[in-house]
């Protein structure tokens, strides 16, 4: 990525997809080049936790919702340290951020970390395009970064591919950390931090979890080291396929039978350490408003989400593994892409979305007591 800070107001940009569709438009956010996958994310609202969530490292995002930046940037409701999206993509910026939280711009912000974005944009087209067409690598230029279309599509197709890429140690913490519990301390767990979101951890303080954030690179020791009561393994970027420390790690909890629970990326991570195979999803499922049910309850929630790949895993039986049966527990309405796993014989299980979901929706918070029941149980 290579980026300018000047001004950005009128000057000429272009999102260039690899199959040669090309949108034109503004610069938004700081003037240059970037280059991602562009995917397409349904949120109405919530575009800071957004763009700080790790799990979008190195992705164009496109925001479907027409108009964005109405509420500024806030010190507040950053999900990580810095934003992590490659560029971003929105049809209709705010002239005038206004709410009483925000101190600067979002343009500013964009312009200040230095990411790359275009306004202007027939999100809309450009995002049934994505769908029919699948989630695929893409460029945004700038400035005078702007050349030949022919030129630019070539530069685009010469880009990596999500597919095969390796991309949790980049976002994930070198140092451990912890978040203490709010009021009194009943639990001690260890998260393995593969591109964890902030809201994540704060939501297990609040139940009286001491959280002890650990690297992705993490040995059993170092899990062990800070005596559990619980492990848990967080969402984060790229392709599960390429995790095989964090399934190795996650395969060594499960032998010892330790209270485990795992959001998105983690998910993924007990999928394959259950011995299931992963796979890309054409456009994946990105945004604040996917329906999933519980299939324990029958209950439907309203659910966030950020994730391209999935578990390849049975919705209609009961699956052996070297860690005792284990089912289907959360399945998405629109697509019956696989939401979520459990263990029948072990307190282990998962979910492929986001129940801190920052900024909402909230109707899966209850994941979090359903981990802390799964420890006192173990504790009893």
């Amino acid at each position: 990525m290579t980026t300018s800070t000047r001004g950005t107001g009128k000057v000429p940009a272009v999102l260039v997809l690899e199959d040669g569709r090309i949108f034109r438009g503004r610069a938004y956010g700081a003037v240059g080049e970037t280059f991602g996958e562009a995917v397409f994310s349904t949120g109405m609202t919530g575009y800071q936790e957004t763009l700080t969530d790790p799990s979008y490292d190195r992705q164009i995002v496109v925001a479907t919702a027409p108009q964005i930046g109405n509420t500024g940037w806030n010190d507040e409701d950053d999900e990580s340290s810095r934003i992590w999206v490659s560029g971003y993509v929105v049809r209709d910026p705010a002239r005038v951020p206004s709410n009483w939280r925000a101190k600067r711009s979002l343009d500013a912000e964009l312009v200040a970390q230095g990411v790359v974005g275009i306004s202007g944009v027939d999100t809309r087209a450009l995002t049934r395009h994505l769908r029919e067409r699948g989630s695929m690598r893409a460029g945004v230029f700038s400035g005078e970064a702007i050349a030949a279309d022919a030129e630019l599509v070539a530069r685009v197709q010469a880009q990596p591919h999500m597919k095969g890429a390796s991309l949790y140690e980049e976002v994930a913490t070198k140092e451990a950390y912890v978040v203490p519990a709010v009021g009194e301390k009943r639990f001690t767990v260890a998260a393995v931090d593969l591109g964890i979101k902030g809201m994540t951890p704060q939501r297990m303080a609040e139940r009286g979890i001491e959280v002890h954030v650990l690297p992705a690179t993490a040995t059993e020791d170092d899990v062990y080291a800070v005596s559990p009561d619980g492990v848990f393994f967080s969402n984060g970027p790229g392709d599960p396929a390429t995790a095989d420390g964090p399934v190795a790690l996650m395969s060594a909890v499960l032998e010892r039978k330790t209270p485990l629970f795992g959001i998105c990326f983690g998910n993924q991570i007990l999928g394959r350490a259950l011995g299931f195979g992963t796979y890309k999803l054409k456009y994946g499922h990105r945004g604040i408003n996917q329906p999933v049910q519980d299939r324990t309850t029958g209950k439907v929630e309203v659910t966030a989400h950020n994730h391209g790949f999935a578990v390849d895993a049975p919705l209609d039986k009961v699956s052996e593994t070297r860690f005792g049966r284990a089912e289907v527990s959360h399945v998405c309405l629109n697509d019956d892409v696989v939401e979520g796993l459990q263990l029948l014989d072990q307190p282990a299980f998962s979910v492929q979305y986001h129940p801190e979901a920052a900024a909402g929706p909230h109707d899966a918070a209850y994941l979090f007591d359903r981990f802390v029941s799964l420890m006192e149980g173990q504790r009893a």
